[in-house]
């Protein structure tokens, strides 16, 4: 991962938008909660997904076994972490909450996200709708199994690219952010 003096300058302009909004919320007990954090979140996701500059091109580079994940920023209060995600064809995330408050922008490509809801007695979620999230496209959710359970994917032929905030330490990304659930009908990507 970059230090913050060898951050692209679009990336270290999203780590000064994010420092700045958790600074506005200092005095809220929970950030993620509140309508300014979502707004603004999303203010700065589509900022910096519209800055072609943002990624190297190493940070577009997928995997064939799964989709691959980048650790582009963490910061040092642990407050959250910024990634991309690269989706070559046909690969998709498992169906999950999150531990955490999660925003997504589509940077390349088309991704095709699934939105679920937590049937507790039953211990799964369901598949509510479908639908195409194409580049520009930006989404927040707050964590938890009522705050979205989601899947996305890559149904195109072509490679597609995310950005990512996790309200999470970067040492936390792997562990700490979803939260895989059973899912009663999990549409297969086409």
């Amino acid at each position: 991962m970059p230090s913050r003096a060898h951050r692209s300058a679009p990336l270290a302009h999203l780590c000064d938008a994010l420092d700045a909004l958790f600074e506005a919320c200092v005095e809220l007990p929970k950030p993620s909660d509140s309508t300014f954090f979502a707004r603004s979140m999303r203010l700065a996701l589509a900022e910096a997904a519209a800055n072609p500059a943002l990624l190297t091109p190493a940070q577009r580079e997928g995997s064939v076994e799964n989709y691959r994940r980048h650790l582009l920023a963490a910061d040092p209060q642990g407050r959250y972490a910024i990634a991309s995600l690269v989706w070559l064809p046909r690969q998709a995330s498992p169906v999950h909450a999150h531990h955490t408050w999660c925003g997504y922008a589509v940077l390349d490509g088309t991704l095709s996200e699934t939105v679920f809801e937590w049937n507790g007695a039953q211990h799964c979620a369901s598949a509510t709708r479908t639908q195409a999230r194409n580049a520009g496209a930006v989404s927040f959710a707050r964590g938890g199994k009522g705050g979205g359970i989601h899947q996305l994917g890559n149904g195109s032929d072509a490679p597609a690219v995310s950005l990512h905030i996790y309200g999470v330490a970067g040492a936390q990304m792997a562990t700490h952010v979803n939260d895989i659930v059973r899912a009663a009908n999990a549409p297969a990507l086409s």
